[in-house]
């Protein structure tokens, strides 16, 4: 017999309650990896080491975690990452203790695997709720981001100096025990299990390829990896292109975090967006406000620039992300879901990872204007890709009509 999902509210609820209370870590996390690294680093060329790890880890760890919710549920994947980042948290504390870099270096990596299973929650959301919801499950899970960006900061002013005179270590400890409490929604969350191995067809490398070639997966693919490796292009190198071009970090700081509000604000309308409007038509949306952001950071280097640049950065991002994510969870079947998720999750934080690595070299040799020129073909491609597609669907259709 074939287990149903409980679609009555309360699994979404702890899914959100969980998702929230564990997303507090992310800032968190973004202000540590530095500072932390800056203090225990050999030489200060080595201060973003720790960071990098944590990208990598997670990139490694993306595909993994996607295999095993297909196999032992969400919830023994999500209690998992749980469990990597109490570790690496418990490790980032004692790493200040005993001022060892390496050890910084693998709490770390603990965290980066640790927040590519969190990255499933939008996924989960969507499966614990009547397809018809499924956009509005999926948009107010990424609302989470938000309470995040106001609350992980805060919860690191509070704990960073709990260990004085050993800086930093009390934040370390902090996310653990955030991560503890997050993990408690966890035990209301009633999922299906997963289908017996016997049951599902083998997922080789051509049937792979053939489900990602499908026009609606290869759609959300594309536009989910260019959405995030552009947004993540133009924010990360924000505050040293700022401070390089003569503003002050605290400017940068407030540009940064009107980006957080505007990535993940729109979360509350966008899925109601999305079922009014269709998803194709919102992840077009996204990728213009997109291109007009790069335009805008090209156009000028004023305070003005720089956060209306990254304002509709933040909202362009939320249109694509949400309507390819909304778009794969429709475009695929249970028994595809752990593989083609793990997948789509794999190359979007290889976007990730090499759009960030790439930025701040950009920058330094190239400056800023041309690392807002660079990201306008890449925007380009996807937002035809976006109207190819969607008129050989219709083509598609009609010829079988």
């Amino acid at each position: 017999m074939t287990t149903t999902p409980d679609r009555s509210g309360g699994t979404f609820a702890a899914l959100l309650a969980a998702n929230t209370i564990l997303s507090a870590a992310m800032p968190m996390l973004i202000l540590l990896g530095g500072l932390a690294g800056l203090m225990l680093a050999p030489s200060p060329a080595l201060a973003t080491v720790p960071p990098s790890v944590q990208a990598l880890a997670g990139l490694i760890a993306t595909g993994p975690l996607s295999v095993l919710m297909g196999r032992r549920g969400r919830r023994t994947g999500f209690m998992l990452g749980g469990g990597l980042a109490i570790a690496g948290g418990l490790a980032g504390t004692v790493a200040l203790f005993a001022g060892s870099f390496i050890l910084l270096c693998a709490a770390h990596a603990l965290l980066g695997a640790a927040l590519a299973s969190y990255l499933y929650f939008r996924f989960a959301a969507a499966e614990a709720v009547p397809d018809r919801w499924q956009p509005m499950a999926i948009s107010l899970v990424l609302t989470s981001g938000l309470v995040a960006a106001v609350v992980g900061p805060q919860i690191f002013i509070a704990a960073k100096d709990a260990f004085a005179p050993v800086p930093l270590a009390g934040a370390y400890a902090a996310v653990a025990v955030v991560t503890l409490l997050g993990l408690v929604p966890l035990a209301f969350v009633r999922m299906p299990p997963p289908a017996p191995r016997g049951d599902r067809p083998g997922a080789g490398i051509v049937q792979i390829l053939a489900i990602l070639g499908r026009g609606p997966v290869l759609t959300a693919v594309i536009v989910g990896a260019v959405s995030q490796g552009v947004m993540v292009l133009l924010m990360a190198p924000t505050p040293l292109a700022m401070t390089g071009l003569g503003h002050t970090a605290a400017l940068a700081g407030d540009v940064v975090r009107w980006h957080v509000v505007a990535m993940f604000a729109p979360s509350f309308a966008t899925g109601f967006v999305i079922t009014r409007c269709g998803t194709r038509p919102v992840m077009a949306a996204g990728l213009v406000l997109l291109i007009a952001a790069a335009l805008t950071a090209a156009s000028g280097a004023s305070p003005h620039h720089f956060h209306v640049a990254l304002i509709l950065l933040g909202i362009g991002w939320n249109f694509g992300y949400i309507g390819a994510t909304t778009l794969l969870a429709s475009a695929v079947s249970a028994e595809e879901r752990p593989v083609v998720q793990g997948v789509n999750d794999t190359l979007i934080a290889l976007a990730a990872t090499v759009c960030v690595a790439a930025s701040g070299a950009v920058v330094t040799t190239w400056g800023w204007t041309a690392l807002a020129i660079a990201a306008l073909p890449v925007l380009a491609v996807a937002l035809v890709w976006i109207v190819l597609s969607r008129a050989m669907s219709a083509s598609v259709a009609g010829g079988q009509a």
